[in-house]
């Protein structure tokens, strides 16, 4: 093994390291967030006890929940049922490793890094449905069959936005992406209305798509306590919960972050006051807030009305934004 190649190895999971850290930072302190921004829409004081302003209160949670035993319920699936937290927790951390945050702040510049993102996330879909049918619950399994339905549907409108983005920038290449979206407001893809006046429309259902498919209300079809108890992670306990719990924040990171590449311009910004690094994260957290703030403003949707959404409303929107972009590619 020649020296480039080991110091690549070394590189490579240095970033994995801290795409772990970056990872578990981000889900321990975006449950406080949503905990603080509830209070504050609901006119509570939120967590105060631990810590200064509550800010030990993720420490706390996470020892406590490193401190309960996992049970394993009679009838279940054992090796599919301890695999669950495990496997629904790594795609969204390897999705990460392509994602740059900023010109030279990227673990691994991958050509298809945005198709790439994709295939992983099918994957955490598919081993949600697993954990469910493998808990040997009847509430877990009706949420295992609600997660099939609202991933095909919501997938569907989300893969033709990005495949009018792609047509657009003629790369999956996420830094490229990026690069092409340079010079300012009037060049991100999201106000970019010379080559698609619907490009506002794509960025509404984006966002949706998002909220969809990480499980988030109003469309948190996977864990509806008022249906379901708690849906696919009804028999997990301890760190197999919590590990569930990781992978659903860690997903809206990397849904935040993709959305801040594609349409958010990346880490550039006409003012130049700060870093690259600054403004990614800047847009990532704000996109991050929005949804937040959608869970605690809108009721959970009926099932059959979150279908409808997608196969009435969004897939045709998004077959004309498509179609759009192509006309436009065409004469322009």
């Amino acid at each position: 093994m020649t020296e480039g190649m080991v110091m690549n190895l070394v590189r490579l999971l240095l970033y994995l390291v801290g795409m772990i850290g970056f990872a578990a930072f981000n889900a321990a302190y975006l449950t406080l967030l949503e905990r603080k921004q509830a209070s504050w829409m609901q006119l509570r004081r939120g967590p105060t006890e631990v810590g200064p302003w509550g800010l030990l209160q993720p420490v706390a949670d996470g020892v406590k929940l490193m401190s309960k035993q996992l049970l394993l319920p009679r009838d279940v699936d054992v090796p599919l049922f301890l695999l669950g937290p495990i496997m629904v927790v790594v795609p969204p951390i390897l999705c990460l490793v392509t994602i740059p945050f900023s010109e030279t702040l990227v673990a691994r510049n991958f050509n298809l890094g945005l198709l790439m993102i994709f295939a992983f996330g099918a994957i955490s879909t598919f081993v949600l449905m697993l954990a469910g049918l493998a808990s040997a619950n009847k509430f877990s399994s009706i949420a295992a069959a609600r997660i099939v339905a609202q991933n095909i549907a919501y997938e569907i409108p989300l893969l033709v936005i990005v495949l009018s983005l792609v047509m657009s920038t003629h790369s999956f290449n996420l830094h490229t992406i990026v690069d092409q979206q340079a010079g300012g407001f009037w060049h991100w893809n999201l106000l970019r209305l010379g080559t698609n006046p619907l490009m506002p429309v794509a960025f509404l259902i984006y966002f949706i798509c998002l909220l969809a498919e990480s499980n988030r209300a109003p469309f948190d079809m996977v864990e509806a306590e008022s249906e379901l108890v708690a849906g696919v992670f009804t028999e997990y306990s301890g760190m197999g919960f919590g590990l569930f719990f990781i992978a659903e924040y860690v997903n809206i990171v990397v849904g935040c972050c993709l959305a801040t590449i594609l349409f958010l311009g990346g880490w550039h910004c006409p003012f130049g006051l700060l870093p690259g690094l600054h403004w990614f994260l800047i847009k990532m957290y704000a996109l991050c807030v929005m949804v937040v703030w959608v869970r605690w403003s809108f009721p959970r949707t009926q099932f059959y009305g979150l279908l409808n959404l997608s196969w009435k409303i969004l897939i045709p929107l998004a077959l004309a934004n498509l179609l759009l972009t192509a006309v436009m590619l065409k004469l322009f």
